[in-house]
């Protein structure tokens, strides 16, 4: 799989520097031991309050520099990807923002994390800081595990605590509000693939259509595999299964974690699934769908609860500078409001008979059905062969409308014509088609007269398609002809038409329509077959 990136050995430095530059200056600052020591701080920091540290192995990302910032993460400490940080970057880092107030760790609970934040906080203390740590472990995916792993679950602890320490609480109060958050944490996780890392020959371990549950965020295997069916089951499953470990009262705050490749329209879905659930009614504070803990490019997925308290809600809640953070809100609902009615349609006049109307539409109607297998055979050349079939169409939806339309009010017999070719012909003609006679209607009822009211319609097909005069489109035909016609009558307005459709072969270039696409070669000596029809009805009507 292939990846966007300079060199193996360069790509966490670089993004991390990334991430410097795409900030507001004053806010973040990296220590100067970089690139060996990768620790990104808070650049306004005063050490007169407890600092709040995290980190871990890169690839996780947004986490865990991207959540530095009042509010949360005094620093982050960042190892290679899945890497645990070096013992010397964890204590640069302590020796960096901790004051007299001290400084709390936060763990996810991965032996070398917890081995290298350790010794970094045994020699830390050893140097006089003050130093506590809380080691969050809130999947369940493996039950009775003595030893669970910490995943999305710790960004509640990092909100917690980071609020704690900057509402000014002492080194002991954050302590134990961290370490009781990460203990009413519960996080369960999905996927349909592993992830692949850079610079690293990917070996993908599931089968098409298959998933794994309870795998965790370095692409480890999952407790086990499924067959995907559909994400109402798969999210029902993940839900059963935390509700196991939920305490039987109480409400929770529930984070819909993308662990990286899923698409914000599927996340939205899955959030519509878990928020539709039994366990909704507990749930009263949402955070996401968002990438918040990643695993690179896995096409999985995250829900993770925590237990809420007044002190917990309100840590939540409060405003946060880091911009990864996606914020809290609460539960919502989903409010449907009935659609406005349409007006009456003015045009909409009773059915009347009037047979110089039939008969001109009834022979236009009748020409472009002749033609279709003509038209469809020029527009192959340029096009994908079906224009005389979707003008066909329309017209014999016209044909049948008959015994409906006012045809003594030309107004009204626009607006039904525009209705009746908005439904039949399919695409943007129909559209363009119908945009013409609905238009033409409304200049018709404003008083103008048929040949005026024509050209107004033309414009708003030209406003609305784009194309104009010159651009190879019908409207190379359309456009001579209803200034001949206002001029000369019928019989100039299909020699116009006819001049127009043939001036299309020589255009080296259409800028607009299928043909666009093509090169000058392929357009050599073909007309545009839009065009030709036009002529072509002109042609069948110009005796009237």
């Amino acid at each position: 799989m292939t990846h966007f990136f300079n060199t193996r050995e360069t790509i966490v430095t670089e993004a991390l520097d990334g991430l410097l530059l795409t900030r507001a200056p004053g806010q973040l600052a990296r220590l100067d031991g970089y690139p060996s020591i990768k620790v990104i701080c808070r650049a306004d920091w005063d050490k007169s309050k407890v600092a709040v540290i995290s980190g871990g192995g890169a690839g996780h990302e947004p986490s865990h520099a991207g959540f530095v910032g009042r509010g949360m993460l005094t620093a982050a400490v960042s190892g290679e990807i899945f890497a645990s940080p070096s013992v010397d970057a964890v204590l640069a880092a302590i020796r960096a923002v901790t004051g007299e107030a001290g400084c709390l760790l936060i763990v996810k609970n991965y032996t070398g994390d917890r081995l290298n934040f350790g010794l970094a906080a045994e020699r830390a203390r050893a140097e006089g800081y003050r130093v506590e740590m809380a080691i969050v472990a809130d999947d369940i995916a493996i039950p009775d595990n003595p030893r669970p792993r910490g995943v999305a679950g710790t960004l509640f602890v990092h909100k917690i605590a980071g609020h704690c320490a900057e509402t000014g609480a002492d080194l002991a109060t954050v302590a134990a509000e961290a370490g009781a958050a990460a203990g009413a944490s519960l996080s369960m996780g999905a996927s349909l693939s592993s992830c692949s890392i850079p610079g690293q020959i990917f070996h993908e371990r599931l089968a098409p259509g298959e998933g794994e549950l309870g795998l965790g965020i370095h692409g480890e295997p999952g407790i086990e595999r499924f067959t995907m069916a559909s994400a109402a089951q798969l999210v029902e499953t993940m839900l059963a299964r935390l509700q196991k470990a939920l305490p039987a009262s109480g409400s929770f705050a529930v984070m819909l974690n993308n662990l990286g490749a899923v698409p914000p329209l599927e996340m939205a879905l899955i959030a519509r699934q878990v928020l539709q659930s039994p366990l909704a009614s507990r749930i009263t504070l949402v955070i996401g769908p968002a990438p918040l803990m990643t695993a690179l490019n896995m096409n999985g997925f995250s829900i993770s609860l925590l237990a809420l308290n007044p002190a917990r809600e309100a840590a939540l809640i409060a405003p946060v500078d880091a911009p990864a953070w996606p914020g809290v809100t609460p539960r919502g609902e989903i409010v449907v409001r009935p659609m406005a009615l349409a007006p009456p349609d003015g045009t909409l006049k009773p059915a009347r008979p009037h047979a110089p109307t039939e008969r001109l539409l009834r022979l236009a109607c009748e020409r472009l059905i002749s033609v279709e297998a003509e038209l469809n055979a020029l527009d192959a050349r340029v096009g994908d062969g079906d224009t005389g079939s979707t003008l066909a169409t329309g017209a014999r939806s016209v044909l049948d409308g008959f015994a409906d339309y006012p045809l003594e009010d030309p107004a009204g017999t626009a607006s039904a014509i525009g209705r009746a070719l908005a439904t039949s012909m399919g695409g943007s003609s129909g559209v363009l088609m119908s945009i013409f006679f609905t238009a033409t209607a409304a200049a018709l009822q404003s008083g103008l007269a048929v040949a005026p009211a024509l050209r107004s319609g033309l414009d708003r097909v030209m406003f609305y398609g784009g194309a104009v005069p010159g651009d190879r489109t019908l409207i190379d035909a359309l456009a001579p002809a209803l200034a001949a016609l206002e001029e000369g009558g019928l019989v100039a307005a299909s020699r116009a038409a006819r001049i127009g459709a043939e001036c299309t072969r020589m255009m080296q270039k259409a800028r607009a329509g299928r043909s666009s696409y093509l090169a000058a070669q392929d357009l050599a000596g073909a007309p545009d077959p839009g065009a030709m029809a036009v002529a072509a009805v002109f042609e069948a009507i110009e005796a009237l």
